[in-house]
């Protein structure tokens, strides 16, 4: 069985064979302003004709991939959570560094050693940042990030003690995304940036092929954190795969879920166009103003019905709050947003439905967004007579 892949523009049909120097397709990129998102997204397309198997569905040989724990993370009920019978958590804090960023990581860091690239920048609110120092560390790659200097510290802290090269932005992610393609464009170094790299989405594409072999089928409902519109992205990629190969007939309906205060996304299905947005939101990892994979993520959610529920960041930090309290899983606020936009949505849902959330962070991440919701001991008690 022999299986081939190639690029191929979601704006114009061109293909591209896939090397270091094809990120965004030459020819619609032209259309791009600065105040969009990013035009001429590659997706990787497959071409066979005999049998596959899902292990097949990755552009690279599995020869290239550095024998580290990323992937395969658990898909489990929390019987406390809810009366929903098949309410389902994608627990992607198992990965290496915590966070569902290593399963795009890890694809590049395979790319580069596959090309023998030494080095990769990218741009980061802070769990790509992290996740690729890690991923490099372990794959002796040198990795330069930049990173907006309001990244929660522990996110910074993780990539500095990765070896990182953390540069610190004056700015927002917008502007951290734009310095570090200029950087890698300068001195000629392969760029991990979301949605700029075709195997951002590949990579990240991985959780749908896997939440497909734990329930041996495709679920009916998916709940997904939205900010660049990258995992999402990602997530479409791997149903639709699966339906081309012939292992599952229909796609799931899958929910983007965003911040109030980071709704580009959400106000594009609503309006069909894109418009400036000032983000704001506890949810560091979902807070974008220009979401780079937002054409493409559009185009996924209209072609396949998809939804988008807005979720305000008290409900954000009431749903992390619950996930530990009753299921015992501490997410980071993105990551807590799918659980959120479930409780807002799941009157309208049927109660036999199959439905998975997906958990995109460990909420170690950010430690101070989860202060607002606890209570430190006021006293350090002498003896137990004087607990209250």
């Amino acid at each position: 069985m022999s299986i081939q892949s190639k690029y191929k523009c979601s704006e114009c049909g061109k293909e591209f064979e896939i090397l270091p120097d094809i990120m965004l397709c030459p020819i619609c990129r032209e259309k791009q302003k600065p105040e969009e998102p990013l035009h001429g997204i590659l997706e990787v397309q497959y071409f066979t004709g005999s049998s596959v198997k899902i292990e097949d569905l990755l552009p690279l040989e599995q020869k290239w991939f550095p024998n580290i724990p990323v992937g395969s993370t658990p898909l489990w009920k929390a019987e406390n959570l809810d009366v929903f019978p098949n309410l389902y958590l994608k627990d992607d804090t198992c990965n290496l560094t915590g966070s569902f960023k290593d399963r795009a990581s890890i694809l590049v860091a395979a790319f580069a050693k596959k090309h023998q690239i030494k080095e990769i920048v990218l741009a980061s609110t802070g769990n790509a940042a992290s996740s690729m120092a890690g991923i490099g560390a372990a794959c002796g790659l040198k990795i330069t990030i930049f990173l907006p200097k309001t990244a929660p510290r522990a996110k910074m802290i993780q990539s500095l003690q990765y070896g990182a090269k953390v540069i610190s932005v004056d700015g927002n992610y917008d502007k951290a995304f734009d310095m570090s393609l200029e950087y890698s464009k300068k001195h000629n170094l392969l760029s991990r940036n979301t949605a700029y790299n075709p195997l951002t989405i590949e990579g990240k594409k991985s959780v749908s092929l896997e939440i497909f072999q734990q329930l041996r089928k495709a679920p009916d409902y998916v709940f997904v954190p939205v900010g660049d519109g990258v995992i999402i992205s990602g997530v479409y990629k791997g149903f639709k795969d699966l339906i081309q190969f012939g292992f599952i007939e229909k796609m799931p309906t899958i929910i983007a879920i965003q911040a109030e205060g980071s709704a580009a996304i959400h106000d594009a299905l609503k309006s069909g166009t894109f418009r400036a947005v000032n983000s704001r939101t506890v949810a560091d990892s979902i807070a974008v103003d220009v979401p780079k994979c937002g054409y493409y993520a559009l185009k996924q959610l209209q072609k396949y019905q998809g939804r988008s529920i807005l979720v305000s960041d008290e409900e954000i930090l009431s749903s992390q709050k619950q996930l530990s309290k009753k299921a015992g899983l501490f997410a980071e606020p993105a990551a807590a947003a799918p659980y959120a936009g479930f409780l807002k949505m799941k009157t309208k849902l049927p109660k036999n439905a199959t439905i998975v959330l997906l958990i995109t962070g460990t909420g170690l991440k950010d430690i101070d967004a989860a202060m607002k919701k606890i209570t430190f001991p006021k006293n350090a008690i002498r003896s137990i007579e004087e607990i209250q």
